[in-house]
């Protein structure tokens, strides 16, 4: 199982942007991660690594085409060029992957290898608390498995297959179309180059028929809104038992009532009385983690001040340490008073001179200033 997020998903551009578009985003993006500008930030150096490698391959024009096509299958077991090939993992070469896309007009004739299954999404929804602390997860899927009876061979049990009449086991076949002699798939034997002699009852010669599964799904720590984690083998099973594809499950995290997420930082408005707010105090917030922070509030405080918690917020994905807990003030302005409390603050008002609030006084001095500019 492996954690992988979308390169678009990363680099915060829609799926069909421009090269423009991607470009001026990973520069926003690489400056504000860099790590000369996060020193010791290990969350940072992750981020600008994943946004660097993102940036590297939707930048060329082949292999964002594979990367659509594929995800980040294109690039596995060796990926674009590094010789890994086979079915269901990366490509040997450009002309593998321009025939798996094109057909095999880019990559030459002969017997087509065995079809990989296709790969599956799952969307998975999970709460703030989950994503904090992880958890073990089964999901139902209904999926096209490997039929038993015949193993995923598609012919009935005690029979097999013989060499394909029309293309005579090549797999394909050539016509004549003007002066160019073009080469297709054979449409008896789909380019296997062989025939069930007699099909499997149950599955009808496809070596694979729909059925439910309960599968285990592990969620690290950390993951977000957009993580996606694959199960390797776990797609639909391939035609005539030919490898299965990849099922992906794509993380979506709930809103949650007192917490706002932005990337590992969290992020709580806590409304506050002008009492505490003009004297000082303190407040008890409860954490994602579940322990109480007591936060002290300084005297004079003003709306839209944040306070911050190092270390209380989201874990790294699959990485060391957390982000921070950031508390943004607002003032409440009472609505509801008693004639105590009024008499009370008609006594205030009566003692202030203006230097109380130094904002509000400076905005009126300027405004006194500039209605006498407006009448000289």
């Amino acid at each position: 199982m492996s954690v992988e997020i979308d390169y678009y998903e990363l680099l915060e551009v829609e799926r069909g942007a421009d090269d423009a578009a991607i470009k001026s985003s990973y520069r926003k993006l690489a400056m504000r991660w860099h790590p000369d500008k996060n020193p010791g930030d290990a969350e940072a150096e992750a981020r600008f690594k994943a946004i660097s490698e993102a940036y590297d391959c939707l930048k060329d024009p082949q292999k964002r085409a594979a990367y659509d096509r594929f995800g980040h299958a294109a690039f596995q077991n060796g990926g674009m060029g590094g010789g890994g090939g086979g079915p269901g993992g990366g490509f040997s070469d450009l002309g593998d992957i321009f025939e798996t896309i094109f057909g095999s007009a880019f990559g030459g004739g002969g017997r087509q290898q065995a079809r990989r299954g296709a790969d599956l999404r799952y969307d998975l929804e999970v709460s703030l608390e989950d994503a904090f602390h992880g958890k073990q997860a089964q999901i139902e899927i209904e999926v096209a498995a490997a039929c038993e009876p015949c193993d995923g061979s598609g012919a009935e049990p005690g029979t097999g297959t013989r060499r394909c009449n029309l293309c005579g086991g090549h797999g394909q076949v050539r016509a004549q179309q003007g002066f160019f002699m073009v080469e297709r798939t054979c449409p008896t034997c789909h380019g296997r180059g062989e025939v069930i002699e007699k099909p499997c009852r149950k599955c009808g010669g496809e070596g694979r028929v729909d059925q439910p599964q309960t599968l285990d799904v592990s969620i690290p720590p950390g993951v977000d809104t957009g993580t996606r984690i694959r199960l390797g083998g776990k797609g639909e099973a391939g035609p005539f038992g030919s490898p299965p594809g990849d099922l992906y499950i794509f993380v979506h995290v709930r809103r949650h009532a007192v917490f706002e997420r932005d990337g590992t930082t969290l992020i709580t408005r806590v409304p506050i009385t002008f009492t505490t707010a003009a004297l000082g105090g303190e407040i008890e917030l409860p954490g994602i983690d579940g322990e109480r922070h007591t936060v002290p509030i300084p005297a004079g405080i003003q709306s839209g001040k944040q306070l911050r918690r190092r270390g209380a917020g989201m874990p790294v994905l699959q990485g060391r340490g957390r982000g921070d807990l950031v508390m943004e003030i607002t003032v409440e302005t009472p609505t509801k008073l008693t004639a105590k409390q009024k008499e009370l603050l008609r006594e205030l008002q009566e003692t202030e001179t203006g230097e109380e609030c130094p904002g509000s006084k400076g905005f009126f001095d300027k405004l006194k200033e500039a209605w006498n500019d407006l009448t000289d």
